[in-house]
Order: structure tokens, then sequence, then C-alpha cells
């Protein structure tokens, strides 16, 4: 049985990758003819790394990234200058090496997509394009949905188990639904285009520009380098504008030639908004369907991929009798407060790089250290049993790890690989017990002796044991040795 999957952005089609890679078909279908043909989102942050390295893909993501790996953004009036502001200069993100043994990559969407299309079709997805969902329902058995060939004009009805909506910040299968959506609303449509000049030394091959400039449609927007020499995307208010006039002002060069590559045109809202819920029956919303954040911040790709890592294993898992339906309903209460957490801190930036016109005491405060951003976020729900004093906060200090129950695993390196790269594929014991390692194999799982270092950092002594979920989150742990493996697997898989 398939698991349908509507839309071939960056989470649909992540979620088709993670779902073959545990053992789980997909159908995806998406209306447009291909992948993106716009560079949109750019950039893999190391956490996203580590579940692409998961899935082989990693060093493809590389590959397609520019091969100077430097990146540079700034606020300014134009790329020529004034500079009010440096938020990142010469690297591709702040340095993340103490926490993970992945490291940054700068690829654009639309050459990540085919990245993703490929290892997915590779994993026994199937992926039809010109395809668009025309209805569904649900039951309690799973879903039926009319399909509409928009090349040949044809519908065809398929059934699914579960169905993954991926479809976008306007998410007709959302609205389908009937779940509303919260947050701050439109805060303005943009326009922008595409185009080649000459710019010499007044940007450098991978660039980021917000631009606040009273003399730009809208008072500012973005200049950014795309993957082709010589090629850029300016964004600015909506209107109808003279684009050599915009070009000339946003690179701060009056007498620049520059030509319009009229199909880069694009036009779009900026939007804070997080749906309600993620979940309803057996329905599922990833990406752009369940938030859209303002794109100041780089998590809107980034979470995108994850949303597939996260929810692919327990698709994979209920669809294959491994664990009980109840694990999907997880994915609401550990997605989306993390949604509403990185919406407003992507907000916050926003308002400073691009809206300084909108700052109140309302925004969100940033995180200190950043690195909570990548690896400090607990998921918290009956996937995890919680230990009894645990505080239910949704952060916490990856550079200061707990091991407790929610969080990320800890990076921790042994024999010259990081113990992450342990985990992944099913669930994994680690401990330096070997009564525990005798449990955990007759059980069917992974399990790893490791030593005083590993069980120093994840709190669980000479006699505990941690047991680490497929998307590197800590389920479970014995700190004194005691307790039952086989009835805790039976709880986090809701198959009690």
């Amino acid at each position: 049985m398939r698991v349908l999957v509507v839309g071939a952005g960056l989470s649909g089609l992540s979620t088709a990758m993670y779902l073959g890679l545990h053992g789980v078909q997909a159908l995806v279908v998406e209306r447009h003819p291909s992948t993106s043909i716009y560079p949109k989102a750019r950039g893999q942050f190391p956490h996203t790394m580590e579940a692409l390295r998961l899935a082989g893909v990693d060093q493809k993501m590389v590959a397609a990234s520019p091969s100077d790996q430097t990146f540079k953004i700034v606020i300014a009036a134009s790329a020529a200058g004034p500079v009010f502001k440096e938020i990142l200069v010469d690297q591709l993100g702040p340095d993340l090496s103490a926490l993970s043994t992945a490291v940054w990559a700068g690829c654009s969407q639309e050459r990540a997509e085919p990245v993703l299309a490929e290892r997915a079709r590779e994993l026994g997805a199937e992926i039809r394009f010109a395809t668009e969902l025309v209805e569904f329902q649900q039951d309690d058995d799973g879903v039926t949905a009319t399909l509409r060939d928009l090349t040949t004009g044809e519908t065809s009805e398929i059934r699914a188990p579960y169905m993954v909506a991926a479809d976008g910040h306007r998410s007709p299968i959302r609205a389908a639904l009937g779940i509303g959506h919260h947050g701050r609303g439109v805060l303005g449509t943009g326009t922008g285009v595409v185009f080649r000049a000459d710019l010499g030394d007044v940007i450098p091959p991978n660039a980021l520009v917000y631009l606040q400039n009273p003399e730009l449609p809208g008072g500012g927007g973005s200049l950014v380098t795309t993957d082709e020499p010589s090629q850029y995307a300016v964004s600015v208010g909506l209107g109808d504008h003279d684009w050599l006039k915009v070009i000339r002002t946003a690179t701060g060069i009056p007498d620049l030639a520059a030509e319009v590559v009229q199909h880069g045109m694009t036009s779009t809202d900026i939007k804070h908004s997080v749906a309600d819920r993620f979940s309803d029956g057996r329905v599922h919303l990833v990406g752009d369907a369940a938030r859209v954040m303002p794109p100041t911040g780089g998590f809107g790709g980034n979470s995108a991929i994850m949303d597939g890592f996260h929810l692919a294993w327990k698709l994979a898992m209920v669809v294959r009798g491994e664990a009980g339906p109840g694990l999907l309903d997880s994915h609401d209460p550990e997605q989306r407060p993390w949604s509403d957490f990185i919406a407003e801190q992507q907000y916050t930036a926003y308002v400073e790089r691009m809206r300084p016109d909108l700052a109140d005491d309302t925004l969100a405060s940033p995180v200190d250290p950043v690195s909570k951003l990548f690896f400090g976020y607990r998921c918290l729900s009956d996937a995890v049993i919680l230990e009894p004093d645990d505080d239910r906060e949704l952060l916490e200090n990856p550079e200061e790890p707990t091991g407790r129950p929610g969080s990320r695993a800890p990076h921790v390196m042994v024999d010259g690989k990081s113990v992450v790269e342990l985990f992944g594929r099913g669930f994994v014991v680690l401990t330096g017990a070997q009564q525990w390692v005798d449990r955990a194999t007759d059980l069917g799982l992974d399990a790893y002796l490791v030593g005083d270092e590993v069980t120093k950092t994840y709190g669980i002594g000479a006699e505990g044991a941690v047991l680490v979920r497929p998307d590197f989150v800590i389920a479970w742990r014995s700190m004194q040795g005691e307790g039952d493996l086989a009835s805790t697997l039976d709880r986090v898989l809701s198959r009690v």
C-alpha cells in the first residue's frame, strides 16, 4: 500500500524519500509540470544535513551548491551600500562543529528538489507531475482520492492508507479539512524578477542583501545571487514597475546594463501563519501547508525537509503494522509548537532586516545561544516517555546536553564518528551494560555498548540505557538500570 503525498516541493519529496528509506512506497502528485524552476529557499543547516546524510544525499547537496562555499548577508540601502548591518560574512552559518560532524550546504531549492526526487524514486516512490488532486474522502480505513492528469484531462481514483498534504501555503487540502490558521497574517505582497548583469565586485558570488531604501517600491526588498553566474533575483513591493529602474536602485549602479529574464518573474505574499492543527484523521500536513514564515532566517526550506524526516518513520511503522495508529497522533504536538516558535523567530528577523517599521513589544527575543535553533528543540508527546521531574521546556541548550527524553540525541565522537550516525534506520539502544544489549537484541533492536563519555553525556551511568527514535529523538532512558524495555517500546509506539 502506497502513501499518497500531494505536492512535490521540499516537504513532499522529503516525505516520499524517507518513506522509501523506511520501506514504504509513496505516490507523489504535483500539479506543476516539474520541480521548482526558481531558486527560492537556499541553504541546508547541519541538523538537516544529518538527516540528508541518512538518506545518502548530503554530498549531492554539497555538490549542487555553489563552488564558493562562503556566504554574505547584509542589510543595506543597495548592493553598493551603504551597509547598515552585517548579519553574516564569508560563511554559510555559525560554527556548529562542536555539535555535529555534518557540514553546511548552500544548495538552492531549484537544485535540491531534483536531488530529493531522484533519491525518492530510487527508494520506490512514483512521482506524477502535471497531476492534481481533484477531491478526496477519508474513512476509518484510508483515503480515497480523485486525481486529474492535466496533460490529458483524464481522471483516476486511488486508495491510500494515509495522505500527506504538502500542497503549499494555500493548501486546498487544509481548507477542505476545515483547518484554520493563526499568526500575524499577510505582512506584504512582493513581486520580483530574475535578471542578468555584470555586477563585478559590487556583490560577491554568494550573497543576500536585505534592502531598506525608500526609493524602492514598498520601501525595501531583497537582492540575492542565484546558481547562474551574473544572474540575480530582486524582489520589492507589488506594483507595475520599471524593472530597470528598480534593478539599478537595488544594485546602487545608476547606469547598470541589465537584462530581465522574463520566466523568472514571481509574485507572492509574505505571510506569518501556522495551521491550527497538523493532523486530521488520516491526513497530515507538512511544509507550507502547515506553516508559512517570512523568508528571513532560512528555516522555511529546512523545516520542510525535516517535516518529512520526522513524519515518515511514523507513517512507515504504522503502515507496516509495527506501531499503532496512535503513534501518528504525535505529529501535531511535536511539530506545531516548534512551528509557532520558529515562525516568531523568523518574524523577528523580518522586522529587523526588512520592516523595522513593524517593531513593537510583541517581538520574540532572539534565541541565545543560536545553536538552540538547530539542535535544542524538544519533541513533547506521547511518543516520548518524559521523566517525572521534566519541566516540559520546548528548548534546551545543546551545548550543555541533558540526554533527557524528548531531546535530540547529543553528538559524541566514538572511534572517529559521531554517535548520531548510529541512528536513523530504527530504534536504537545505547548502554554501558550488557544486560540492556541482550534485552534490546531479544526485541529486534540495534543496541550498542558505549563508554563513559557517552553514558555521562546521556546521563545514564554505567547501568542505565537510552532508547533513541529513528528521528534522533530520545524516547526514554533508564538512569539506574531499571525499567522494562518491551513495555516501554509498546508505549512509545502506541501498541498498548
